[in-house]
């Protein structure tokens, strides 16, 4: 919210800099973004006072030489006028009129001054000389919005309002000093000049002014000519009306047009501008209806019926009806006359009762609605607007008729309206007082601060609360503060958010100031926090792969079925997906299923700036579960890895890129750091699309299943009581790794021949992961073997390599295989696989007649479970 200094100096009578009032709000609360300085010390482009003044246009004649160009006669203070040569075209309706009977304002800047070059893109900054233009010299200039610095207008020079002094410097006219503040949602009662003047008020000690709007209604009273049914009270808890007529629109006064463009709200009309005005500086929107398109006069607050529709100021039709095509979850409030409806209520008023230029009786609305109805129509319909940001952030209950008197008083005085007498007033839910009882003793067990009884109603009283002490005298000794009285304080309407006494606390310490309440230090020491198992893993595994080279990325959980088609197309199935009620963008409204999809669209992003990408997500998936509203929400580990297998070197000729066996190696060392290595093994995988079915495999972890599980199998006991069982080992898939299917490279548009990726159960491998294990360094030498088999094909390397373990048990140390061929040599169906096999024992140099028993175990094995033979 931008707020101009001079619009809250009518209010708040504060003489501190700029700079520490943006630091007193800042510790208030409402924190200063922002500074804008126009035209004083300190803007981009300060206005010269000796060369930028106030002037009188006195006359306007053609100019000799040129159609598009008039001579302005000019007076700003000095012995005699001056001539400028303008090309303004709000200047060419006084051309040829002689002496001008009601001279103009505008602002003169004479040579040398410096302004922004009016015709240049941007804000170009240039030093004003004389020269001949068309024949007529002309050495000073009458200047627009934009070469002063206040807009990028240019159409036409600046029109002063009529008492505007002549000759005085434009600073100190117009100069400005406008703070942009971030509003929280708790702070809805700053969303106007007045109540940042109250805030600004309370933190720096300065007097408050709030005048009461004064209005001289002469017109025939409003009885009988204007009404209001509200069908809908628990929506709707107010509703006024107030009537203009005989009003002429037009534009409105340049003091107001100056002010609504510095609070970033551009002027339009007398009307429309003095409903924005009002709205800035007390907080109550307003909406004006042209009253000849009110049937009767009659206005409806009702809920949106099936079917109906509106078209709205910005020229939308919309549909009324909840649904996809209108965006609404609910029925939006509506304010109708018996025809239809006329406005989204608390939103945006509709094009059938829109005020133009042809309007005479202005019907003025100014109402209280529900925030959360204002707010989910808002975002369903995709309009916010200044109104609607107030309303659902909640307005106070006595505006409405103070914003009824500003308006009308405004619309009296710059659009020549007749005022009717009274108002139309619907209080069906009237403002309910809330009273609270304040002990010093809760400030200081919540604020840490000591403060009796008086200061604690002082601060309290400078941002409107009503206080009153009660049960005996304020005793400021804090041993005494079981015995001190209590502050009664009464919530004034415009603090919708207090209803609770720590409410008043954070009021009590902000006035106070944050910076004078001093830490406190415990009287004992923290105890040790207890250290989750699952999140030391969950950083265990992040340290493991940083290791492993790949850097970790954050996606978004929220995506669209697009996107997830290009991934998966058969699980863009949008009702199997958990979705938000309020996306932020339609193009995320879905909660993942997998990480994949996000991981591969950040993959594409990755590889259009470079040739190489490494990367790790640990996130988590969101799961609908029957039943419930909340999903299940498990991790997972995702993996990532695409291009070269070497960084570019000079001394790396090898630009192999990445496959399945670089994928596979990183989950091998994850899986060796969880100390799951005998636990986990792997298996082709042929039924998952977004892989290719030759370069992929699922990652299965050995699980054991308890007895008393077992037992509970169907035919376990023949229909009678469970017997006892034995507790079963099971083979669980905890992830899927591979190259993506090259048409799923295709669809996510992937610059890259090979693509592995990777997605692991991260909540298993932590249940099942173990704390590493630690063997002594054997004093005695290794004995390094190979042995080369012939096997079938379809046997899996990784069945070959357990039955090798198996028989060799704890004396074989190491197992690499390093070599594998097919070919006629071996016959058809079969391949050979050679490895070295290295023994140790712990106790003992092994002898050959030991080593010898260990092959022939080994061999055995091999023979027997797979067939496999010893080739020559």
């Amino acid at each position: 919210m931008k707020v101009p200094l001079s619009w809250l100096r009518e209010f708040v009578a504060v003489d501190l800099s700029p700079e520490d009032l943006a630091h007193r709000l800042t510790f208030g609360g409402l924190e200063v973004a922002d500074i804008h300085v126009i035209g004083l010390e300190g803007a981009e482009l300060p206005w010269d006072a000796d060369k930028i003044v106030t002037c009188n246009i006195l006359e306007v004649m053609p100019h000799p030489n040129a159609d598009k160009l008039v001579l302005a006669t000019v007076d700003y203070g000095a012995p005699a006028p001056h001539t400028v040569v303008t090309g303004a075209p709000n200047l060419f309706p006084y051309r040829g009129l002689g002496r001008l009977s009601h001279p103009l304002r505008a602002v003169f800047a004479k040579e040398g001054a410096r302004l922004y070059d009016g015709h240049a893109e941007g804000k170009v900054i240039t030093t004003l000389k004389g020269r001949p233009v068309r024949g007529v010299m002309s050495d000073a200039m009458l200047c627009s919005e934009k070469e002063l610095g206040i807009s990028e207008e240019h159409d036409g020079i600046i029109i002063l309002e009529d008492d505007a002094p002549v000759g005085v410097p434009l600073r100190e006219f117009m100069g400005e000093v406008v703070f942009e503040i971030e509003i929280t949602p708790n702070y809805a009662r700053a969303l106007s000049i007045v109540g940042v003047a109250r805030e600004l008020s309370a933190l720096t000690g300065a007097r408050l002014t709030l005048p009461t709007p004064e209005l001289h209604a002469d017109g025939p009273a409003i009885a009988g000519r204007a009404n209001v049914t509200i069908e809908a009270p628990d929506l709707c808890p107010r509703f006024t009306l107030g009537l203009a007529e005989g009003v002429r629109i037009g534009p409105s006064p340049q003091w107001m047009q100056r002010r609504l463009t510095s609070a970033g709200m551009r002027p339009i009309s007398n009307v429309v501008d003095i409903s924005n005005y009002v709205m800035l500086e007390w907080g109550q929107p307003t909406h004006t209806f042209d009253y000849d398109r009110v049937e009767g006069g009659h206005l409806i607050v009702r809920l949106a019926r099936p079917g109906e529709r509106l078209t709205t100021l910005d020229g939308k039709d919309r549909d009324l009806t909840p649904g996809a095509e209108s965006g609404l979850e609910r029925p939006p409030l509506m304010v109708c006359d018996v025809a239809g409806p006329l406005a989204v209520a608390g939103v945006m008023g509709g094009a059938s009762s829109e005020v133009g230029e042809t309007t005479t009786t202005v019907l003025l609305e100014a109402a209280i609605w529900e925030p959360v109805q204002i707010r989910k129509t808002a975002r369903g319909m995709k309009l916010p607007s200044e109104a609607s940001r107030r309303f659902e952030r909640g307005v106070d209950y006595e505006l409405p008729l103070i914003a009824q008197r500003r308006c009308l008083e405004l619309m009296r005085q710059y659009a020549g309206a007749t005022v009717a007498q009274g108002f139309v007033d619907a209080y069906p839910r009237p403002w309910q007082t809330i009273t609270l009882d304040l002990p010093p003793s809760e400030v200081a067990r919540i604020v840490g601060v000591h403060l009796g009884a008086h200061e604690i109603a002082d601060l309290l009283g400078r941002l409107g609360f009503g206080c009153e002490i009660r049960g005996g005298s304020a005793i400021g000794d804090f041993a005494a503060y079981a015995a001190a009285p209590v502050v009664r304080v009464t919530v004034p309407s415009f603090r919708l958010d207090v209803s609770l006494l720590a409410d008043l606390c954070e009021e009590v310490a902000r006035v106070y100031g944050y910076e004078n309440v001093h830490a406190t230090r415990m009287a004992d020491e923290l105890p040790l926090a207890a250290q989750s198992g699952a999140l030391a893993l969950e950083q265990r595994a992040r340290e493991v792969l940083v290791g492993c080279g790949l850097s970790e990325l954050i996606t978004p959980s929220l995506l669209d079925m697009d996107l997830v088609a290009a991934v998966a197309p058969s699980e863009a199935v949008a009702e199997q997906y958990v979705k938000l009620a309020n996306p932020n963008t339609p193009e995320k409204t879905y909660m993942r299923r997998s990480l994949l999809p996000s991981l591969g669209a950040a993959l594409t992003m990755n590889l259009r700036e470079r040739e190489r990408a490494a990367a790790f997500e640990i996130g988590r998936v969101y799961l609908k579960l029957v039943g419930s509203v909340l999903p299940d929400e498990p991790r997972r580990l995702a993996i990532v890895l695409a291009g070269p297998r070497a960084v570019e070197s000079w001394a790396v000729a090898d630009r192999e890129p990445m496959d399945y066996y670089d994928l596979k190696g990183v989950v091998d060392t994850l899986v060796a750091r969880f100390n799951l290595g005998d636990r986990v093994s792997y298996a082709p995988l042929t039924d998952d699309e977004r892989f290719h079915p030759g370069r992929s495999a699922a990652l299965l972890l050995e699980v054991e299943e308890s007895a008393e599980a077992v037992a509970q199998q169907p035919g376990a006991g023949d229909g009678a009581a469970p017997k006892k069982g034995r507790a079963r080992i099971l083979s669980r898939r905890v992830g899927v790794l591979g190259e993506l299917h090259p048409a799923v490279r295709e669809r996510l548009e992937l610059p890259v021949p090979r693509a592995a990726l990777a997605e692991l159960d991260l909540d298993a491998l932590i249940g099942a992961a173990q704390p590493p294990t630690f063997h002594p360094i054997s004093r005695f030498p290794a004995t390094v073997q190979d042995l080369s088999i012939v096997a079938p094909a379809e046997v899996p390397e990784a069945r070959v390599a357990a039955l090798i373990r198996r028989g060799a048990g704890d004396l074989l140390e190491a197992l690499t295989l390093f070599d594998v061929y097919s070919g006629p040599q071996v016959g058809e169906g079969k391949r050979s696989l050679t490895y070295h096999l290295t023994f140790r024992a712990a106790d003992r140099t092994l002898s050959d007649e030991a080593l010898a028993k260990v092959r022939k175990k080994i061999v055995g094995g091999l023979e027997r479970e797979i067939g496999a033979t010893i080739r020559a």
